[in-house]
């Protein structure tokens, strides 16, 4: 085995990106305080050339120094929209045809391995505040939540690995 260079890896241009057919995910990050967790969920939704990511109240924007230390330019590449307030990002999507689903614990959330995404369908998923989560006003208005099965001690993950786990998850099953 021979580790691969990155000038081997054929990925796309800034431009090919752009031109790109998106996977059809949303991405909505609702309070988040960690500069380094947006750059991430950038990064995350570069590698799987999520549609877009609308960042909502407290959420800080680019261009940021630290979030750029770990978007490393996927800040350039996916495309985003600054929105003050999630639930209006919500109804809009709602209305544009898009199923929203909020990632949180809450009573009858459909378990991550249980959710089956439809191909013909377009997803937004709500990631919320590292500490208080999605807001209850936010949950009230989406289609579903759906709940990482988690079997520790810790009640939650960090929002950026919640984030890389929904997307793969999601991502691989629409390509099935």
């Amino acid at each position: 085995m021979r580790k691969l260079a990155n000038s081997e890896l054929n990925r796309k241009s800034v431009e090919d990106f752009k031109k790109a057919d998106k996977t059809p995910v949303i991405i909505i990050l609702d309070d988040i305080r960690s500069l380094h967790n947006i750059g991430s969920v950038f990064r995350t939704a570069d590698a799987f050339l999520i549609e877009k990511i609308y960042l909502c109240g407290i959420t800080a924007t680019p261009p940021h120094k630290e979030i750029h230390k770990t978007a490393l330019g996927a800040t350039d590449t996916v495309a985003w929209e600054y929105q003050k307030n999630v639930t209006d990002v919500i109804t809009s999507l709602k209305e544009d045809g898009a199923e929203v689903w909020a990632i949180e614990q809450v009573d009858n959330a459909i378990f991550l391995n249980d959710f089956t995404p439809e191909a013909d369908k377009r997803y937004a998923l709500v990631f919320g505040n590292e500490v208080k989560g999605v807001s209850q006003e936010a949950i009230k208005l989406c289609d579903g939540t759906i709940e990482i099965p988690q079997l520790g001690t810790k009640h939650s993950l960090n929002i950026s690995v919640s984030t890389g786990i929904v997307v793969w998850d999601i991502f691989q099953k629409l390509q099935h």
